[in-house]
């Protein structure tokens, strides 16, 4: 209690003068202290709980991970992408769907473990399903940062650049907290879960970009 009160005091005193759209006087009026510190408490509580790491020991693990081509949408199909006003692969938006993308360098960690397009003769199995569920569907805690530690890297796109010479993963806390954030309080991650939780990271996208990689980890 007595560290609540201390946090609800500090919050109050770090209050603005005004706040836009509001004068200094009608701020007093609509002020409505109960509810609104208890939203504050909860915020500074969550802060504090918040992932933080290095930008460059995330993308040690990026450029592990990322690959340079992913499979999107099998409804997709050959297109010129010449804007055609009667393109029946052209979004409302204006954009494409589009069966799959590559890229010059490490770009997306795909959110499936292994995608098929049957019609269009297309298969991929990822990197991270093969070279971290060698044997089994499920591992450990130790299996699963062991395996990360030991796959090859190449500098992705995005984040700080790294050559493949300085990538070594000498402290391997980063990889700690992926296999934490992705398997919850579980003691082992099976490869549904990883793909599934990917998923969720990169808010419904087919794979997962250093934008929405860094943001979970908290790298700055």
């Amino acid at each position: 209690m007595k560290h609540m009160i201390n946090v609800i005091i500090a919050v109050a005193v770090s209050l603005p003068a005004s706040i836009e759209g509001f004068s200094p006087a009608s701020f007093s009026q609509n002020f409505r202290p109960p509810t609104w510190l208890h939203s504050e408490v909860a915020i500074v509580e969550a802060d504090a709980d918040t992932i933080q790491t290095d930008a460059k020991e995330a993308v040690k693990l990026f450029g592990r991970l990322a690959e340079k081509y992913i499979m999107l949408d099998a409804s997709a199909g050959l297109c010129c992408y010449s804007a055609c006003t009667d393109c029946e692969y052209r979004e409302p938006g204006g954009g494409y769907r589009m069966a799959d993308q590559s890229s010059a360098r490490p770009k997306w960690i795909p959110c499936y473990d292994h995608r098929e397009f049957t019609s269009q003769g297309k298969e991929h199995t990822t990197k991270w399903s093969s070279e971290i569920f060698v044997d089994a569907p499920v591992v450990t805690k130790e299996e699963f940062v062991e395996r990360v530690v030991n796959m090859e890297f190449s500098p992705p796109l995005g984040g700080p650049y790294l050559a493949a010479s300085a990538a070594a993963i000498e402290d391997e806390s980063v990889a700690m907290t992926l296999f934490d954030l992705l398997a919850g309080e579980k003691e082992k991650l099976t490869r549904h879960r990883m793909g599934k939780e990917m998923k969720v990271l990169s808010n419904g996208e087919e794979g997962l970009t250093w934008a929405m990689f860094s943001t979970a980890l908290g790298a700055k």
